[in-house]
Order: structure tokens, then C-alpha cells, then sequence
């Protein structure tokens, strides 16, 4: 005769415990040590300034809709441009793949229960939450319209408001720091056994790379901006010629951080878009060595190339030719990566999901933006083209078409493992041809108006570009649309989402195979042991039998060309 065991009421076995469920006070979340859980309060962080700098461009373009004033006066329209600039580059491109996606994945990838360092890994969010606070206090201050360069000497003869905006950065560069010392550490030391560096995901790889340079440069902007307060407070000559400084001085300090500064916005980005490409391809992604490689030879060469910024600024000739070379040797690795990524959708097996359609439109807009870089890197076109829109165009080409679309595939990618939760296909996928088809019409035509001649940053402009204009501002309008619908289809996948399975992709690395969905607070039940590359969908198949590597939505398997 069988026994009924009976179960405590207060025991609840219907819901399996979850790094989301197994502590729900709000004080286990402010205080939590919990990797994921640190990337979704930077998730939520990051989001609402991606929505103000946002509707700040939307309103800017807004006003570009016609010549002369349309909704504003000139000096709101600077103010609003700046900081629109200074929260896109500073508050969120920066920070964005590595603090959300870097510290969510990585160390699951890893094999890891979390990073090296987790109390540090808290205070690096506070510190970024202290810069955002100080970039509020900036703005209530008013008067910030230094652009996101801060060009010396108009910054350092402003208001107070450019002490709590350069303050800001200053702040919120520690926490890039703390962060990229945070991850070298967790991908030397904290390795699953048989993780060896040739079995690293791309993702992973780009992480470290990325790591290193936000280590090695974030402390150059650091100084820079702590001059620039010394300067303004002190009236220490420095940049300002008044004082007997030098404003060159200041361009070299701020560019010899900030184009490495783009390869901390774009490296992550190559990462997650060589994980999609071997998942939606069902292939090992082509030349894995070389990929991975490209990376760290990015990060070096990173460093060498400030100067192509400054052709104009009265730099010596030998310096702009050498400036000149090595911006065209840069393309080289990043040409690696993108024949490698192409080589491996010829060789798989492709499946147009959602995050598929974003790794798609990298290809074509960041290859667009990659070449229109080599085009400035040449000297005497760069100066018919320099601060001309073709420079808004190639730069938003790059972050935005670069960073923020592989961020938001990303996003979609892990979003069933982050939440347990499956999203609309459809509308994701109508959500990314809109962000397509809005982001080359707003700023395709922006190289158009550059090489007709339109400086950037201006208010006003003559009759000749308001065709121009229009057309960019209506993209920016589809762009703005298609992003919006992004965030319902999270919203709405939340509320009514179908469960997702642990490994809805059929992917191959350590976060898909070896957790649930969402994860278990500390990821894993035991250690997993390596035994095959990350994208090696056969040794998956082989390993798990009757076909881990199966994906848990039957229609992946669909729309295979």
C-alpha cells in the first residue's frame, strides 16, 4: 500500500526558485551581489537614459524640419544637442553591452556562479548611478551646450553646470574601470574546467578586449575632465590661451581616450554578433582564431589612431600621414570579422528569427560605416568632409547601426534566458525591417547633405537642404516607431509570453546548455565541464543524446535557407 506525503502549505512547489523569485524584497535587490541581478538594474538604468537622449534627438530633428525656428530658440536647440550627445555617449553606448549583457552572460558562458568580484561589481553600478545623478543636477543647472566633446576653451568659460556635467563623466568612468578590472579578473581566474582560450565564446573574447581598454583608457578622460574642473576653478592655465594653456592639448587628451572609447562601444557588439551568427547559422563561425584575435588587435590598434580627429587642428603633416596609415590598417581585423561572419551563414544552414534580422542589419550598416571611416581617414578628403553631416552620418553608422543594433539582437537573443519568457516573433521582426528602414533613411541621407556641404551642429540652414532635412527627420520618425515597438513586445512577452524552455535557440554555449530559464541564483546545479567548442552543434548533439541541440520553438527550424 502506497503512502501520500503530505506537503507543507507554506513549501511552494509549483514554481521553481529563480535568481528572480528566491528573494523578492526590494532591499535583496538594492543590495544584491547577484550578477544578473546587477545587470538588470542596469538594464532598467540604462533604458530610461537611452529613452531621454532619444526623445531629445527626436526633438532636435524636429526642429531641423524646416529652416529657421520651428519649435525652438538657438540656444535651446545647442543645449538639447549636447545633451543628447553627452547621454548617448557617456551614460549609455559606453556602458550599455558590457554592464547588461557583459555581466549577465559572461560569466554564465564562463562556467562561473558569478564574477570575481561582486561587491565591486555593485559599487561600479552605484558609482554609474552617482554620474547619473550629477548629469541631472548638470542639467537643472542649465546652460550645457559644449557639445559632447567639451571643446576648450568655450567649456571651460561656462557656467557651473559644466563642473557637474564634466564631474559626471569623471564618475561614471570609474565604474567603466572597476568594471573592465572586474571581468579580466573573472575570464583569467574563473574559467569552467576545460574552458581553455580556444574554446571561449566570441562574446567572451570581445568582453576581455574590451575590458582591457576601458582599464587602460577611461583614465585619460578621468584627467582630462579633473583639468578641466582644476582649470575652471582654479584658473589654472591649462587649455584655456587666456590662462597660457593650450586648446590642442585638451583635443589630444580627449581623443586619445575617445577612439578607443569606440572600440568599448563596438567590440562587445562584434561579440554578440558572432554568437548569432554561428546560432542562426547552425555552423561553427568561420575562422573562430582569427575572429577572436581581430578583437585584441582592435583594442591595440585603438590606441594609435587619435589623431585622424584632428587633421584640421594644425597638427604636423608627418603626424597626419601616419594618423592617416594606421586608421586604414585598423579596417584590416575589422574586415576579418566581417568576411568571417559571411563566410559562415555561405557554410550554414540560416534562420531568419528576430535576432538573425539584427545581426543582419549590423552587417549592412556597420560595413557602411566602416567604409565611410577609411573615406575620413583619407587627409584631403577629410577636410572637404570634416564637421560636415557626412561625420554625423559615418558616426551613427557606426554606434548606432554598430552598437545599438547588435545590443537590441542581443537583447532579443538572451531575453528568454533573462526572463524565462518568449517574445512575439512577429512583432519582433516587424520592429526590426522598422528600426532598418528608419535608421538609412534619417541618416543615408545625412552623407548626402555632408558632401553638398551641411556643417553639423547647426541650427539654422539654407533652403537648398530642407528637402534633405525633411527626409531625415520623417526616418528618424520610422526609427523612433520601430524602437518603441521594441520595448511593447518585451512589455507585452512579460505579461503574456510563452515559457521559454532552457535552450529555445538550440545554442551551444554554457548559459543555454547548463542553466534553466530564467537561471538558478547561483547558475548552476554542479560545475560544468568543457568538452567542445561554443559553437560545435555537433558535439552538442553527440553529448546530449536524443538532441539537446533541438530548440523547444518548432518554428526555428523553419524559414532555413
Amino acid at each position: 500500500m502506497s503512502e501520500t506525503v503530505a506537503v507543507p502549505a507554506s513549501i511552494d512547489t509549483s514554481v521553481p526558485k529563480n535568481y528572480l523569485n528566491h528573494d523578492k524584497s526590494i532591499k535583496s535587490w538594492l543590495l544584491t551581489l547577484d550578477h544578473k541581478r546587477i545587470a538588470l538594474l542596469y538594464l532598467v538604468t540604462i533604458s530610461i537614459v537611452f529613452l531621454v537622449a532619444g526623445v531629445l534627438a527626436l526633438l532636435v530633428r524636429a526642429e531641423l524640419f524646416t529652416a529657421g525656428e520651428t519649435l525652438m530658440k538657438p540656444d535651446t536647440y545647442n543645449q538639447f544637442f549636447s545633451l543628447h550627445g553627452i547621454l548617448m555617449v557617456f551614460l549609455f553606448i559606453v556602458p550599455s553591452v558590457p554592464a547588461i549583457m557583459g555581466n549577465f552572460v559572461m560569466p554564465m558562458q564562463l562556467g562561473a556562479i558569478d564574477v570575481a568580484f561582486p561587491r565591486l561589481n555593485l559599487a561600479s553600478y552605484y558609482i554609474y548611478l552617482i554620474g547619473g545623478v550629477l548629469v541631472v543636477t548638470a542639467i537643472l543647472a542649465g546652460n550645457i551646450d559644449t557639445g559632447w566633446t567639451f571643446y576648450t576653451p568655450y567649456s571651460a568659460r561656462l557656467g557651473s553646470s559644466v563642473i557637474f556635467m564634466t564631474l559626471a563623466v569623471f564618475i561614471a568612468g570609474f565604474s567603466s574601470i572597476l568594471t573592465g578590472l572586474n571581468f579580466i579578473v573573472t575570464i583569467h581566474k574563473m574559467r569552467a574546467p576545460g574552458l581553455t582560450w580556444n574554446r571561449l565564446p566570441l562574446f567572451v573574447w570581445s568582453i576581455y578586449a574590451t575590458s582591457i581598454v576601458q582599464v587602460l583608457a577611461t583614465p585619460v578622460i578621468g584627467i582630462t575632465m579633473l583639468l578641466l574642473l582644476l582649470e575652471k576653478t582654479l584658473q589654472i592655465g591649462i587649455f584655456d590661451p587666456a590662462l597660457g594653456g593650450d586648446p590642442i592639448l585638451f583635443q589630444h587628451f580627449f581623443w586619445f581616450y575617445s577612439h578607443p572609447a569606440v572600440y568599448i562601444m563596438i567590440l562587445p557588439a562584434f561579440g554578440i554578433i558572432s554568437d548569432l551568427m554561428g546560432v542562426f547559422s547552425r555552423h561553427e563561425v568561420q575562422g573562430y582564431k582569427f575572429v577572436a584575435l581581430s578583437s585584441v588587435a582592435i583594442a591595440f590598434l585603438g590606441f594609435l589612431v587619435w589623431g585622424h580627429h584632428m587633421f584640421v587642428s594644425g597638427q604636423s603633416a608627418i603626424s597626419s600621414i601616419v594618423f592617416s596609415l594606421i586608421t586604414y590598417l585598423i579596417g584590416i581585423p575589422t574586415g576579418v570579422k566581417v568576411l568571417n561572419w559571411v563566410g559562415t551563414m555561405y557554410r550554414g544552414s540560416v534562420s531568419f528569427k528576430t535576432p538573425m534580422l539584427y545581426a543582419l542589419s549590423f552587417l549592412f550598416l556597420f560595413t557602411i560605416g566602416g567604409l565611410t571611416g577609411v573615406a575620413l581617414g583619407v587627409l584631403g578628403l577629410d577636410i572637404h568632409l570634416h564637421d560636415t553631416y557626412f561625420v554625423v552620418a559615418h558616426f551613427h553608422y557606426v554606434m548606432m547601426g554598430g552598437t545599438v543594433i547588435a545590443a537590441i539582437g542581443g537583447l532579443h537573443y538572451w531575453w528568454p534566458k533573462i526572463t524565462g519568457k518568449m517574445y512575439n516573433e512577429t512583432m519582433g521582426s516587424i520592429a526590426a525591417v522598422l528600426i532598418f528602414i528608419g535608421f538609412n533613411v534619417t541618416f543615408f541621407t545625412q552623407f548626402v547633405l555632408g558632401t553638398k556641404g551641411m556643417p553639423r551642429r547647426y541650427y539654422d540652414y539654407q533652403i537648398q537642404y530642407e528637402a534633405l532635412h525633411q527626409i531625415s527627420t520623417v526616418g528618424s520618425w520610422i526609427l523612433a516607431s520601430g524602437l518603441f515597438l521594441v520595448l511593447f513586445t518585451f512589455i507585452h512577452s512579460l505579461m503574456k509570453g510563452k515559457k521559454a524552455g532552457s535552450n529555445p535557440w538550440g545554442a551551444a554555449t554554457l548559459e543555454w546548455t547548463h542553466t534553466a530559464s530564467p537561471p538558478s541564483p547561483h547558475n548552476f546545479d554542479e560545475q560544468p565541464i568543457v568538452t567542445h567548442g561554443p559553437y560545435d552543434y555537433h558535439a552538442l548533439a553527440r553529448v546530449s543524446g536524443d538532441g539537446a541541440a533541438q530548440t523547444s520553438e518548432p518554428e526555428l527550424s523553419e524559414s532555413r535557407h
